[in-house]
């Protein structure tokens, strides 16, 4: 355990009680060492979102423990908690999650707001978190400006802004097509090979998860496989830098 930069000890989760109990998570036990790839896959209701929630401290565990770096995330207040996520941790959603009518410089700025840094140094940062996944130029759009692909590439440059121990990716390519999925493949694996960033992927998607040098499958609230993928996807398609439309 001392090797690991994440461990979960019997961790488990519990949503009600008496009739309407449900234990989403029933005594997880899990290694991760900084620098893998994780895909985190299992059936609807299977507890792998309930395990990511813990794992980027938006939730805590009925019981049992959650160590990252070797500090015990469970006794922490709501705000030590939020201290850790601004500094260790970056998050893609399949929803993009991007405000609406605020400029891809600006969504990639706010967790640089968040956590108090001057204005030119969120804009340093930001603009080379955009250029890096193919958006220079693009700092001044809005969401509705952007195709799914290119809003994605915006949630990952303002997930890695804040230069991440772990990004934590929720089923990141759910709602785009399959060349645009493999380009966020492509992005993610970058991530990881290059920067050395932990990557812990949620996906339901076999060909998504191929990019994965570990695969953890839930059942049932239970970690029912763990295994080391022989031949994962080393290359993907190029993210070619987004061009004007006129």
């Amino acid at each position: 355990m001392s090797d690991a930069l994440i461990a979960l000890r019997g961790v488990t989760k519990r949503y009600g009680s008496g009739a309407s109990e449900l234990m989403a998570l029933k005594g997880i036990d899990l290694d991760i060492v900084a620098g893998e790839f994780v895909a985190i896959m299992g059936p609807s209701g299977s507890g792998k979102s309930t395990a990511m929630n813990i794992l980027g401290c938006l939730d805590t565990p009925t019981s049992g423990q959650y160590l990252f770096k070797g500090a015990h995330v469970e006794t922490l207040t709501r705000d030590q908690r939020a201290r850790l996520r601004r500094r260790y941790l970056g998050f893609v959603f399949q929803g993009f999650n991007l405000l609406a009518r605020t400029s891809a410089q600006e969504n990639v700025e706010l967790p640089l707001l968040y956590r108090g840094d001057n204005a030119s140094v969120r804009r340093i940062a930001a603009a080379k978190a955009l250029q890096s996944v193919g958006l220079g130029g693009w700092e001044r759009h809005t969401p509705a400006e952007l195709s799914g692909g290119q809003q994605q590439r915006v949630a990952i440059a303002r997930a890695i802004v804040t230069e991440p121990a772990v990004v934590l990716a929720d089923e990141p390519t759910g709602n785009l097509d399959t060349q645009r999925s493999h380009e966020i493949m492509g992005l993610l694996l970058a991530l990881n090979r290059d920067h050395g960033i932990t990557v812990l992927m949620v996906t339901h998607e076999p060909d998504m998860a191929a990019y994965a040098r570990r695969m953890v499958h839930f059942v049932d609230g239970h970690l029912a496989k763990d295994e080391v993928n022989p031949h994962p996807i080393t290359a993907a398609p190029a993210v070619q830098p987004a061009q004007e439309v006129i």
